[in-house]
C-alpha cells in the first residue's frame, strides 16, 4: 500500500505513528487465484453461491426469520484468501443486506486497509448469524447452530487461507468456548473441516466505545498478517505470538 494511504488508514484506526529511518515493507495482498482448467469449476461454484444466497433468503431454521428484513450472507469476492467473521447483522445491515456498514463498518474497513485488504477486492466479510437478533441481543445457541451450515458452505466455496474473528461473540461461537477474548488473542486457532487458521481480535463497535484498545487491535492485525505471510510462504505453524 502507498505510504500516504497507509498513514491515513492508521490514523482512522487511532494508532499513533512514528517515522522510521528505513523504508517500511510493502503490505501483503491476497495471492491471485490461478485460472481454473475449464469452465465447469467456476460455473459450479457460481451455482452453489446462488443456491446458498437463496437458502439464506428463505431460511426459517430459527425464529429470527420472523423479525428480520432479510438474510445477510456476506460481501466480497467469492474466492478469497481472507475471511472476516463478525457476530450478526445489526439494524442497518438488516436493512441494506450487507455486513458491517455504518461507523463500525467504516472502522473495520480502515483496519483492513491498514494491512492491504479491501472488502470489494481481496477479503470476504460475513457474520456467524445471517439474521439480525431483535435489539441486537447476543445470539442464542440454537440460532448459531442453525446458521453454522451456511458458514461452512461459505468456507468451502471461498477456500480462505486465514480467518479473522472480530469480537467475543464471534470468536467464542466459532471456537465453541467461553474463554475470554483477551485469552484467545495472539494465537492461531483452527476452524472447521478444512482446519482453517483463525486469529481473534476486537469488534470494531467495541473499539469505537473503547479507543484505548485500538493499539491492541493493531497488534492483532499485524499478527494475522504475519500468519498469512507464513502460510503463503509454506512455513506457517501453530503457536503463540512472540
Amino acid at each position: 500500500m502507498h505510504g500516504a494511504r497507509r498513514i491515513e488508514y492508521l490514523k482512522a484506526l487511532g494508532i499513533d505513528l512514528w517515522e522510521s529511518r528505513t523504508p517500511a515493507p510493502t503490505a501483503p495482498h491476497a495471492a491471485a487465484v490461478p485460472a481454473p482448467p475449464d469452465a465447469a469449476a467456476p460455473a459450479d461454484s457460481a451455482a452453489r453461491w446462488e443456491a446458498l444466497r437463496a437458502q439464506v433468503r428463505s431460511c426459517t431454521g430459527c425464529p429470527l426469520h420472523a423479525t428480520r428484513t432479510q438474510g445477510v450472507l456476506g460481501v466480497g469476492p467469492t474466492r478469497s484468501d481472507w475471511l472476516v467473521i463478525g457476530e450478526a447483522p445489526g439494524a442497518e445491515e438488516d436493512r441494506r443486506g450487507e455486513p458491517f456498514v455504518g461507523p463500525a463498518g467504516q472502522l473495520l474497513d480502515a483496519m483492513l486497509r491498514a494491512i492491504g485488504l479491501d472488502r470489494r477486492s481481496n477479503v470476504y466479510i460475513a457474520n456467524v448469524l445471517k439474521s439480525r437478533p431483535p435489539g441486537n441481543r447476543d445470539p442464542k445457541p440454537e440460532e448459531v447452530a442453525a446458521c453454522l451450515p451456511y458458514l461452512a458452505e461459505q468456507i468451502a466455496l471461498l477456500q480462505p487461507k486465514i480467518m479473522l474473528a472480530v469480537g467475543r461473540i464471534a470468536a467464542q461461537n466459532l471456537l465453541a468456548t467461553d474463554v475470554p477474548l483477551g485469552r484467545l488473542r495472539g494465537q492461531v486457532h483452527r476452524f472447521g473441516a478444512l482446519n482453517t487458521p483463525l486469529v481473534v481480535t476486537y469488534h470494531p463497535a467495541y473499539l469505537l466505545r473503547t479507543p484505548a484498545d485500538k493499539r491492541k487491535a493493531w497488534e492483532d492485525l499485524k499478527f494475522a498478517r504475519s500468519v498469512y505471510q507464513k502460510l503463503t510462504q509454506g512455513t506457517a505453524s501453530d503457536g503463540n505470538r512472540s
